[in-house]
C-alpha cells in the first residue's frame, strides 16, 4: 500500500509545473529587456503610476533622486519594480551610472549590465505606494539619459520600460523626451486577423500570393497602407509567416539602399515594432523614434506575425508620404529580438506608389527582372536548344542521307544552327546576374562557380569544332572523343547548375515542384535518348537501315520536341509568377 501511495505521490509530483517567481526582487535575470519571468504579456492599458526626477540637467558625478509612485487619478498599489538609467539614444543598451538606497527595506540594488547598482528592484513583495532611489551620474555619461521602469501590480498585470523623463548633460541641448518613446508601452494585441475586403476600395496592398487574404490564408504576406481623412498620418498593416521579424522598406528604386525601414519583430511572446534605416546593403540602423502616433497593436498566431501602426506624414529625417515610392516587404529570422539577414528575396512592388494617393491593389514580385531574363534564357539554351541540337547529331545523322541546307546536310546545319543560338544565349544570360549585383555575388553558394565553369565549357566546344580536322585526319577521333566529352561534361554541369539556380533566392522556384519538375525533365532526357539507342542496336542487330523505320524515329523526334517544348514553358510561367 505505502509503496504504490509513493508511486502515486512521485507521478503527480512529475505533472506539477515549476511556476518561478521573483518576490524578493532579485531579478538581474530581467535586465537586459526589464521583462518579469511571468509568462504572460504585459498590460496593454494606460500605466497607473508615474516617475519624476529633481532635477532636469546634471554633470558628471552628480545625484539626481528618481520617485516611482501611484498616479494620484488611479489609486492602487505595486508590488514589484525595477528602475534603469540608460542612453536615452540608446534605449537597448545597457544601464548607465549606479544607485544609493533610500529605503534599504523595500528596495535593494542591482548588478544590470557591467555596473554594480546599476539597477534599483523590489526587496519583498508587499503592497507600495511609492518608493525613491538616488542615481549617481558616471564620470563619462551620456549625453541624456532616460530612467525606465518596469512595474508589477500583480503575478499577471504588470507594465514593462514605462518610459521615465529625459535629463540632459549641462552645456547640453535638450532634446523633447517624446523623441525616445518606449515603443512597448504603448503596443497592445490584436484580437482579429487582418483582411483583405477593403483592398483597392479603401486601403492599397501589395500580396503575395496575389489575391490573398491574410485572415484565412496563414501562408499570405500582406501589407496595407491608408492615409486617414485628415491628411496626417498613414496607417500600415503588415502581416506574413515569418519565424523572427515581418519588415517592409520604402525606397526610391528597387535596389536596397537609402531606404525607410520598419520592423516587427517577435521577441518572446510578443511583437515590437521600431524604425529603421539602411545606407546600402546593410545590417539596418535603428532608429530612436519610430512613430508620431504611439498607436501599435500586434498579433503571434499559427506562425504569421502581424503588426499595425500609425505614422505621420511628415517627421524629420523620415521619408516624406506625400511622395511616390517602391515597397518592399521581406521577412527573416530573429534571436532575441536581433534580426538576421531574411530568408528571401523581398516582395517589391512592380511601380512606385504615391502612399497618400488612392487605394490601389498593387502588384509585386520577389524576383527582379534581369535575374527572370537570366533564368527564361538559360533554360531556353539548355533545355530545348542544346538538348535539341545533341538529340539530332546524336541520332538523326543518316536519317536525312540526300536532304541539305545551304549546301550542307540537313542534320549539320540544325545542330551548327542552334548550338550556336545556344552560346549567344548562355553568353547573354551570362552577363545578366553580374549586371544585377553590380559584380561577384557572395551569397549565392557554388551556383556562379559552376555557371562560370559552364560559360567557359560553352565557348571552347565551337572553337573545337572550328579548328576539328577533315575526317580523313587520323586526329579526328582525338577531335570527336573531345567534343562528345566537353559536351557531356557542360550538360551535366549544366543540370547541377539548374537545380542550384531554382533554389537561389533571387529566382526562388516553387519547391517541391521546382526539383520535381527537374527531375522529370532530366528522366525525359535520358529516357528518350536510351530509346533511340536501344531502337538503332535492335536494327544494327537485324542488318537493316533507318529507311525501315522512318515512322518510329519520326514520331520520336516530335514527342521529343513536344516533351521539351513542355518542360520548358512551365518553369518560363513559373518564372513570370515569382
Amino acid at each position: 500500500m505505502w509503496s504504490s501511495f509513493l508511486l502515486l505521490l512521485v507521478l503527480l509530483t512529475g505533472c506539477v509545473n515549476p511556476v518561478i517567481g521573483y518576490s524578493d526582487g532579485k531579478v538581474s535575470i530581467a535586465c537586459g529587456d526589464m521583462v518579469p519571468q511571468h509568462g504572460y504579456d504585459p498590460s496593454p492599458e494606460p500605466p497607473p503610476y508615474t516617475i519624476t526626477v529633481d532635477k532636469s540637467t546634471f554633470s558628471p558625478g552628480d545625484n539626481i533622486t528618481v520617485s516611482l509612485q501611484v498616479a494620484p487619478s488611479h489609486p492602487t498599489f505595486f508590488k514589484g519594480f525595477l528602475i534603469e538609467a540608460r542612453d536615452a539614444g540608446k534605449l537597448d543598451y545597457p544601464a548607465v551610472g549606479s544607485f544609493f538606497l533610500t529605503d534599504p527595506h523595500q528596495s535593494q540594488l542591482l548588478q544590470c549590465g557591467h555596473t554594480q547598482g546599476s539597477g534599483v528592484s523590489h526587496k519583498a513583495g508587499t503592497k507600495k505606494t511609492q518608493v525613491q532611489a538616488v542615481w549617481a551620474s558616471p564620470n563619462n555619461p551620456p549625453q541624456r539619459v532616460q530612467f525606465l521602469v518596469t512595474v508589477v501590480h500583480e503575478y499577471k498585470v504588470y507594465w514593462v520600460k514605462i518610459a521615465g523623463p529625459v535629463v540632459t548633460l549641462s552645456g547640453v541641448t535638450a532634446a523633447p523626451s517624446t523623441a525616445v518613446p518606449a515603443q512597448t508601452t504603448s503596443s497592445t494585441a490584436l484580437s482579429t486577423p487582418f483582411s483583405s475586403v477593403e483592398c483597392s476600395q479603401s486601403k492599397s496592398c501589395l500580396r503575395d500570393p496575389v489575391g490573398c487574404d491574410p485572415e484565412s490564408d496563414p501562408r499570405c504576406f500582406f501589407l496595407s497602407f491608408t492615409a486617414d481623412e485628415a491628411g496626417g498620418s498613414v496607417m500600415f498593416e503588415v502581416s506574413g509567416p515569418a519565424e523572427g521579424y515581418m519588415s517592409i522598406a520604402l525606397s526610391l528604386d528597387k535596389w536596397m539602399g537609402n531606404d525607410d525601414i520598419y520592423l516587427c519583430v517577435k521577441d518572446g511572446g510578443r511583437v515590437t515594432i521600431s524604425a529603421a534605416y539602411v545606407s546600402g546593403r546593410t545590417h539596418p540602423e535603428l532608429a530612436t523614434e519610430v512613430h508620431s502616433d504611439p498607436t501599435l497593436a500586434w498579433r503571434l498566431a499559427d506562425g504569421v506575425i502581424q503588426c499595425r501602426f500609425h505614422r505621420n506624414i511628415l517627421i524629420p529625417n523620415r521619408f516624406n508620404l506625400n511622395q511616390s515610392y517602391f515597397l518592399f516587404l521581406a521577412h527573416g529570422r530573429s534571436h532575441q529580438g536581433e534580426i538576421h539577414r531574411h530568408d528571401r528575396q523581398p516582395l517589391i512592388s512592380n511601380i512606385q506608389k504615391l502612399i497618400t494617393g488612392p487605394p490601389e491593389d498593387l502588384s509585386g514580385s520577389r524576383s527582379p527582372l534581369l535575374i527572370k531574363f537570366h533564368g527564361v534564357l538559360m533554360l531556353t539554351a539548355w533545355m530545348w536548344t542544346v538538348s535539341t541540337a545533341i538529340f539530332i547529331a546524336r541520332h538523326y545523322k543518316h536519317f536525312w542521307p540526300d536532304t541539305t541546307l545551304l549546301g550542307q546536310r540537313l542534320w549539320f546545319q540544325l545542330h551548327r544552327t542552334m548550338m550556336v543560338l545556344a552560346v549567344v544565349l548562355t553568353s547573354v544570360a551570362f552577363t545578366l546576374p553580374f549586371i544585377y549585383r553590380r559584380g561577384w555575388s557572395k551569397g549565392a553558394g557554388s551556383h556562379p562557380y559552376i555557371g562560370c565553369t559552364v560559360m567557359a565549357l560553352s565557348i571552347i566546344q565551337p572553337i573545337m569544332a572550328i579548328l576539328r580536322p577533315v575526317p580523313e585526319s587520323p586526329r579526328r577521333i582525338l577531335f570527336s572523343w573531345l567534343h562528345f566529352g566537353v559536351g557531356t561534361a557542360s550538360q551535366v554541369l549544366v543540370a547541377v547548375c539548374v537545380f542550384l539556380g531554382a533554389a537561389q533566392q533571387a529566382l526562388l522556384l516553387p519547391s517541391p515542384w521546382s526539383p520535381a519538375v527537374l527531375t522529370g525533365w532530366v528522366l525525359w532526357i535520358v529516357l528518350t535518348d536510351l530509346l533511340l539507342l536501344i531502337h538503332s542496336c535492335r536494327r544494327r542487330s537485324r542488318g537493316t537501315t533507318d529507311q525501315c523505320y522512318p515512322k518510329v524515329k519520326k514520331m520520336v523526334l516530335v514527342v521529343f520536341l513536344i516533351g521539351n517544348t513542355g518542360f520548358l514553358a512551365a518553369f518560363i510561367k513559373a518564372i513570370s509568377n515569382v
